[in-house]
């Protein structure tokens, strides 16, 4: 065994020690091989409509002819596509790519202050907006350097009447798409004709190129963009293919896709590997709505699925999920938070198919550990690093600690980010002098290699695999004028793994819960909102002055 890397000797046979995150040059160039190989096979379905790879070649061009041709866009500039999971998204998503431009990922559920910080902050050149959420783009657009603004409906990439019709129910029988204006916006199906008129040149990718700028959390209380470059994301397919691949039927995969491919998880293990495979994405719009998605799935042929603990809870509590044919279920891969010993145990004798956990982070693009596919029953670790990856457990002195000693998870390979885009010293902070990227996780290693999560030694909140930073929570709350002080805090929850949980010292007596609720409502996406208020007359500090979180998660001391 290996002392260094004893997880070696743990691999599964037919995974192999290093992968070469060289043999593609760039997303698109494995793109271009899947376009090649699979070209009549079904590659993305949603609503009633799949589309081949042949098609998702036609239209990406043509977004990519139009991004350049038309708009004149630079290589290396930004665009933003803030959307759920349509069939727009993988269309747009790859031609931005084919153009040599950047991905800005953006949650559609950003409130105009969020949307507004990360359109600013990452430079953003344009922007691509389903129609519900255009009047958020609308508050805020003026005052960011997005140039030319992109709508789309819901159903404007399926048949007519089919898509016409959608698009009427959501905006005048649901009212789910508020009225806005912006002034030039042009609507996606027009860009892939505008884009006809184009030829689309030849553009050279280097593997160094950043091909997506994923916001994640900051200690500053604001969200920062990971740099993720093309090598990143190539050697995070490969080293995922490594492992996923050896019981994978190429060209015949079908993966239910719930997550939404603005986060990294889906994003890379199935909108990127599974199309590597010749994979169907089957796209979910609305995972929260699980009589549909049970409906959905009972139709569905699947042969895999990711999620995170709670969408497979709620599935597993959803009447007529039982009943579903799981005969080639194969893979169920979990990630983004930690999945509960129950709910796998319970998963398992639904489905007949294992719950393997993973582990990553927006900075490692996201996969950084595995358990083996073969392994028979849920584990409780988050795996074995994966190939090409080294893992360690360090004290706060930056030593190397042993077996089963505690300390926080470090990582180093080729999948770890570039730095955050335009701040140096939050990226040295996060990557040492050698190369390890520090996580904030807590962790131990056993003797067998397998690493098990312990807790976190940031302040971070997880809510339903989304990563929820406290200083931002607390900074929107101390907006208020009725607050003197605030806290914001993570306390278990059995649905989400954790909730927001704010302490408030009051500044205004009058000050209501409901009236904080309110406030944040306005400024705060649904998961960073606060579940919980509570009031205290002070907040327990350090000598220094530094509130004291990990006391606050604990119920106030009695009267």
């Amino acid at each position: 065994m290996n002392l260094d890397r004893p997880w070696l000797a743990s691999y599964p046979a037919g995974v192999p020690e290093q992968i070469d995150p060289d043999e593609f040059a760039s997303i698109v160039a494995v793109l271009q091989s899947s376009l090649e190989k699979y070209r009549d096979r079904p590659a993305f379905s949603n609503m009633g409509r799949t589309i081949t790879y042949a098609e998702v070649d036609e239209y990406s061009k043509q977004f990519a002819a139009y991004l350049l041709g038309e708009l004149k866009l630079k290589k290396g500039d930004r665009v933003a596509i803030m959307m759920p999971n349509c069939l727009q998204y993988p269309i747009a998503t790859f031609g931005v790519l084919r153009a040599g431009l950047t991905v800005v990922n953006t949650n559609p559920m950003y409130t105009p202050r969020e949307l507004k910080h990360q359109l600013v902050d990452s430079g953003a050149s344009a922007i691509l907006v389903l129609d519900n959420f255009g009047k958020t783009v609308q508050e805020v657009v003026a005052d960011t350097p997005v140039k030319k603004v992109i709508t789309t409906g819901l159903g404007d990439m399926l048949p007519f009447p089919k898509g016409a019709i959608v698009n009427f129910v959501l905006k005048y029988v649901k009212k789910m798409i508020p009225d806005y204006d912006i002034p030039g916006a042009v609507r996606f199906k027009n860009t892939l004709t505008l884009g006809q008129m184009h030829t689309l040149p030849a553009v050279d990718i280097a593997s160094e190129d950043i091909a997506f700028l994923q916001y994640t959390g900051g200690t500053t209380g604001v969200s920062k963009g990971a740099m993720l470059t093309h090598r990143n994301l190539v050697s995070n397919m490969q080293q995922a293919s490594a492992w996923i691949g050896t019981n994978v039927q190429l060209g015949k995969e079908i993966i239910v896709t719930a997550l939404p491919l603005y986060h990294i998880f889906a994003l890379t293990a199935n909108g990127l590997v599974f199309m590597k495979f010749g994979g169907l994405n089957y796209l979910i719009t609305n995972p929260r709505d699980m009589p549909g998605f049970v409906k959905e799935l009972s139709g569905i042929p699947f042969t895999a699925i990711t999620g995170v603990n709670t969408l497979f809870n709620g599935l597993l509590n959803t009447p007529g999920f039982d009943k579903i044919d799981f005969s080639r279920l194969h893979l169920t891969l979990g990630g983004g938070m930690a999945v509960q010993r129950v709910v796998a145990e319970r998963w398992k004798q639904v489905t007949g198919c294992t719950l393997i956990e993973a582990y990553g982070l927006t900075e490692t693009s996201p996969a950084a550990c595995m358990n083996p596919m073969n392994l028979a029953e849920y584990n409780g670790a988050i795996g074995l690093p994966i190939s090409s990856t080294d893992a360690c457990v360090k004290d706060d002195d930056g030593n190397t600690l042993g077996h089963g000693e505690i300390g926080e998870l470090c990582i180093k390979g080729p999948q770890v980010m570039k730095g955050y885009w335009q701040r140096p010293e939050e990226t040295a902070k996060a990557i040492d002098s050698e190369g390890w990227l520090h996580t904030g996780d807590v962790a131990r290693m056993d003797e067998s290699g397998f690493f098990f999560i312990v807790d976190r030694k940031k302040d971070m909140i997880l809510v339903s695999g989304f990563n929820v930073y406290p200083n931002e929570v607390e900074d929107v709350i101390a907006m208020m004028p009725g607050v003197l002080e605030v806290a914001a805090v993570g306390v278990p929850d059995e649905k989400s793994g954790e909730a927001v949980k704010v302490v408030i010292v009051k500044k205004d007596p009058n000050l209501t819960a409901d009236q904080v609720k309110a406030h944040a409502r306005e400024n705060l996406t649904g998961y960073k909102q606060p579940r919980f208020v509570e009031f205290r007359a002070e907040l327990p500090k350090t000598n220094v002055g530094k509130i004291l979180r990990r006391e606050l998660r604990d119920p106030p001391p009695a009267a």
